[in-house]
């Protein structure tokens, strides 16, 4: 596989996105979120994302240039009608927003309708730390889990994440789907032609597969068995009920060619600012002496760390600023292609040599 610079890879998505129609201010975002995943190793929400969204910029099924609307219901309840846009763009401008409601009345609900997929969830967790805000990030998606005993998907994965600042660069990041595994992670492995493991997914039939391409035609199987088919649940009455989004089998799903019309995905934020409930100070060495006694747990035969959430993503991503992104050659493939067909450059990749000991440029 080919290595590159991470931030010629975000340069290139920025480009890419502003060639199909996109604003600068929006392409920024973008980048940053799909390179920002790739980095962190969660390459299943990074750039091989972009030939869909551009597709489906292409064909109209995502506004590129959506008018987003704001409703404040009241102090502490933001609206948000995405006009169809990327996920990514309206969920930016949805938390920016919230993001100074919390800060005036301590906790802000955010409920967002009218959008589509909107990368990973730890992103929105991410900027709510910055700000020293925990948080607690929803969202619903096209069809992927069969509510417990069926085998028919009606539920989409349905991801809950959640967010605390520890008063460093290394937060506390929640972020887990209602299934078994990611959906995306499946479309990769179909892309990549690769098996998947048992006990991801069931095909059309109800039946275990390790295809890939039939696992996507199937349904996943939701995390913890009845009690993952619940939190979706929960997740879409939140996010597809309770917005005007959306729901269950209602979702429509951007990779499939025969699907017409919005995909109405929705997205529900819940803001909280700690200064508000307690001294920030305080909080943070109070967080900081939990993950340390967390830490301390005699462990088991063949583990040498416990890890707390967003460890291993911090890691990735110091790794991966020094080292590159590797690109499968069916993404690179495909990425390559997309360049042409908007007559963008797509970067050189960096020599084997000095793929260990890239610095970022």
């Amino acid at each position: 596989m080919n290595t590159y610079s991470d931030l010629r890879l975000n340069l290139f998505c920025q480009s890419l996105l502003q060639s199909v129609g996109m604003n600068k201010e929006n392409s920024l975002v973008v980048a940053d979120s799909l390179i920002k995943a790739n980095l962190e190793g969660v390459d299943s929400h990074g750039i091989s994302r972009l030939p869909i969204y551009a597709k489906r910029f292409g064909d109209n099924r995502i506004n590129i240039k959506p008018n987003i609307q704001m409703t404040k219901k009241s102090s502490s309840v933001l609206m948000v009608d995405g006009d169809n846009g990327l996920g990514h763009v309206v969920s930016y401008q949805a938390i920016l927003n919230g993001i100074e409601m919390a800060k005036q009345n301590g906790v802000t609900a955010i409920a967002v309708k009218n959008s589509n997929h909107f990368g990973t969830a730890s992103y929105f967790c991410q900027l709510a730390c910055e700000q020293n805000l925990a948080c607690i990030v929803l969202t619903n998606s096209p069809p992927g889990i069969a509510p417990w005993g069926g085998k028919d998907a009606f539920f989409g994965t349905n991801p809950i994440a959640f967010g605390f600042p520890t008063g460093n660069d290394q937060p506390v990041i929640i972020d887990l789907s209602t299934s078994v595994v990611a959906r995306g992670k499946i479309i990769l492995a179909a892309k990549q032609g690769n098996h998947i493991p048992d006990g991801w997914a069931l095909d059309r039939d109800g039946h275990p597969t390790n295809d890939a391409e039939e696992a996507l035609k199937g349904s996943l199987l939701p995390l913890g068995g009845a009690k993952g088919s619940a939190l979706a649940l929960a997740v879409e009455i939140l996010t597809g009920l309770l917005t005007g989004a959306a729901f269950g089998p209602n979702v429509k799903n951007i990779y499939d060619n025969e699907e017409s019309g919005k995909a109405n995905v929705g997205h529900f934020f819940i803001l909280m600012d700690i200064e508000k409930f307690m001294n920030l100070n305080t909080f943070f060495e109070s967080i900081i002496n939990l993950l340390n006694e967390m830490k301390e747990v005699p462990k088991i035969p063949g583990i040498d760390e416990i890890r707390y959430p967003g460890e291993r993503r911090k890691r990735d991503k110091e790794r991966r600023l020094q080292e590159g992104i590797q690109l499968p050659p069916s993404v690179e493939e495909e990425l390559i292609k997309l360049a042409g067909q908007y007559n963008v450059e797509f970067p050189i990749p960096i020599p084997p040599l000095k793929a260990n000991s890239i610095v970022s440029n």
